[in-house]
């Protein structure tokens, strides 16, 4: 499939997910749905407890793997970016944790889970939520304006991963850090992958944990690290992948030897990292100028040391003498 094809696909489905998820609560977080989110019960696990209760009307239509502000150091005043905001559970803890003097911006594709996030921030009070339509390979945000990039079992959805990685990079202030939970497998089978990738369920477009990681290098984040993760055992997997792999019309044999295959090669992981204070690059032009400096500072008492008594007190360059 096409990218265009591909985010066409993933918004159907969600939207189909958000629908399910309002007439049966149940199908919500993080129920079996055709969209990426984790089975029941994983949710509190990965990070999700009382926000869970106190949000239950967002919770019911989130479809995500795990809290990304689990343990998170989001301060007041800072600004929260949200990659793939969906129904804004996670909008509204990070608009708890911010508070009024700061603010939180989500970005969705879909049009169902941007209106269902504006209204559940409304009615949660929470007037520092703005959620922007686009796609998270081409963020509708400023260059260096947000303090937190977080994302919730999104990115492993796109088919340009390392797009999103730079364009993270690209909207974090320097200094500024990056909470995301995702879906990551490990080995599984060509043909299975394949299969996954033809429908929008969490296998489709994982990942390993190590080529996460790479991808958040190469785009110039640092301290990138697997802070958490979840192993998902044959029944959670089960849970995940079964309805997806069943409606691609496989034989129910072959469905059984995906889930067998999969068996503890498909997690969840909580990924932390940040963009440098200094880029490179800053580095470089910084190291150059303080060397131009001391070139400058030598060359002067060079000078000084040469001229005459009269000169050294006026403080005077000879002729031809000249600063770099």
């Amino acid at each position: 499939m096409s990218n265009t094809e591909v985010h066409d696909e993933v918004s159907r489905a969600y939207t189909e997910a958000l629908r399910r998820s309002r007439r049966d609560p149940g199908a919500g977080c993080c129920g079996a749905v055709a969209a990426c989110s984790a089975p029941s019960g994983v949710a509190a696990l990965a990070g999700y407890g009382e926000e869970r209760e106190k949000y239950a009307e967002a919770a019911a239509s989130s479809f995500g793997c795990g809290n990304p502000l689990a343990f998170a150091g989001v301060e007041p005043g800072q600004t929260v970016l949200d990659l793939g905001s969906g129904a804004g559970l996670d909008l509204l803890i990070a608009a708890e944790r911010v508070g009024p003097t700061g603010k939180v911006i989500g970005v969705d594709m879909t049009d169902a889970m941007i209106e269902a996030a504006r209204e559940t921030a409304e009615r949660a009070g929470y007037s520092n939520v703005e959620v922007r339509k686009g796609l998270i390979e081409e963020l509708p945000v400023e260059d260096a304006s947000v303090d937190w990039v977080i994302s919730n079992c999104v990115i492993n959805l796109s088919p340009q991963m390392d797009r999103v990685f730079r364009e993270i990079h690209r909207v974090l202030k320097p200094g500024g850090r990056l909470s995301i939970s995702d879906i990551v497998v490990e080995d599984l089978p060509a043909w299975l992958l394949e299969s996954a990738a033809a429908y929008t369920g969490c296998i489709a477009g994982a990942i390993s944990e190590s080529e996460y990681l790479e991808g958040l290098r190469k785009a110039g984040l640092e301290e990138v690290e697997v802070e958490d993760r979840l192993v998902y055992e044959p029944e959670q997997i089960r849970a995940i992948a079964e309805t997806d792999l069943a409606d691609l019309g496989l034989d129910p044999k072959l469905v059984e030897r995906a889930l067998d295959a999969a068996k503890g090669k498909i997690s969840s992981a909580k990924f932390s990292g940040r963009k440098p204070v200094i880029e490179a690059r800053d580095e470089e032009s910084l190291a150059t100028g303080v060397m131009r400096e001391k070139a400058s500072a030598l060359l002067d008492r060079t000078v000084r040391a040469a001229a005459g008594p009269a000169e050294r007190r006026s403080g005077a360059r000879p002729p031809g003498a000249r600063r770099w």
